[in-house]
């Protein structure tokens, strides 16, 4: 068995061969997505390293995408059906399969990397994209409160986990309202219950646009809709991918002064695994070494 509390400390040498099967992966995300006519834009780092760097940020680990919630509902019936699930899978959690997330990942299917909140999960383990919703902001505040609520109550009945890092309240509120329902199944009907409520207000008829599954502090920001009427291609790693036509009111809200480099000690990884092959499969470890329970 592998030892699952000890992370993985990636020297410049392993982040870099991680980036480039994450650009593979985001290759033929791309591909697909312009194939069957789906709007999807990079995110956080990913944009930020396009117009920065002109391709990864070097200390990154991992790729990230935004989809309006229109495409992204489109996204995993689709992939089921075009893509090619031997090299990639779309997972999220269904009722019959728990990926852990909040959100669609798209998974490398040819390598093997495990994270500590998925290590005795018998998924697809691989380097992986991470795809999430932009969702209608509705103007009002108590419009707005209720959706971010319902944005809460969707996040912790969906990842089934306690919040962490969000203070002590946080933490006593969710392991209170888990162990109302301890069954795993009743826990997602109310995750897809929120989930409605949440996204119920379309993006054509709202003034702005929010990101309601990537932690408590992303959804609070408040976004143009112009900003993602479309998106622009940028450079990246000898690619050209696509971004939000408004990057820069997007990456201002989210970022600040995204241009400017963080402190020294902040140029590090932020993913923490456990393990980690980039040439073999999930499936040659898979109930063998990672699956403990």
């Amino acid at each position: 068995m592998l030892e699952q509390q000890q992370f993985i400390c990636l020297s410049k040498d392993k982040i870099r061969d991680l980036q480039m099967k994450s650009l593979e992966t985001a290759i033929y995300f791309k591909n697909f997505c312009e194939e069957n006519h789906l709007l999807f834009y990079l995110c956080g780092g990913g944009c930020i390293g396009a117009l920065r760097h002109k391709g990864f940020i070097p200390w990154d680990d991992d790729i990230d995408a935004f989809m309006p919630r229109k495409d992204y509902e489109r996204l995993y019936d689709l992939w089921n059906q075009k893509a090619d699930r031997d090299r990639f899978s779309c997972l999220k959690t269904t009722d019959t399969v728990f990926s852990g997330n909040i959100f669609t990942t798209i998974v490398n299917n040819n390598t093997t990397v495990v994270r500590p909140y998925q290590k005795n999960l018998d998924i697809p383990q691989g380097v992986c994209m991470d795809v999430f919703p932009l969702d209608g902001c509705p103007s009002g505040k108590i419009r707005r409160k209720t959706q971010k609520f319902w944005a809460l109550v969707y996040s912790l009945y969906m990842a089934q986990v306690v919040p962490k890092n969000h203070g002590k309240i946080v933490e006593k509120t969710g392991k209170f309202l888990l162990s109302l329902v301890p069954c795993r199944n009743m826990r997602y009907k109310i995750a897809k219950c929120a989930e409605r409520q949440m996204s119920r207000y379309p993006i054509e008829k709202c003034e702005k646009i929010t990101e309601l599954c990537a932690g408590p502090h992303y959804m609070q920001n408040e976004y143009p809709k112009e900003a993602f009427e479309s998106a622009v291609y940028k450079e990246f790693e000898g690619e050209m991918m696509p971004i939000p036509v408004g990057w820069d009111e997007y990456l201002k809200i989210a970022f600040g002064d995204y241009m400017k480099l963080p402190p020294e000690e902040q140029r590090i990884p932020h993913h923490d695994i456990i393990f980690m092959d980039l040439e073999k499969s999930y499936k040659k470890y898979r109930r063998i070494e990672y699956l403990t329970e």
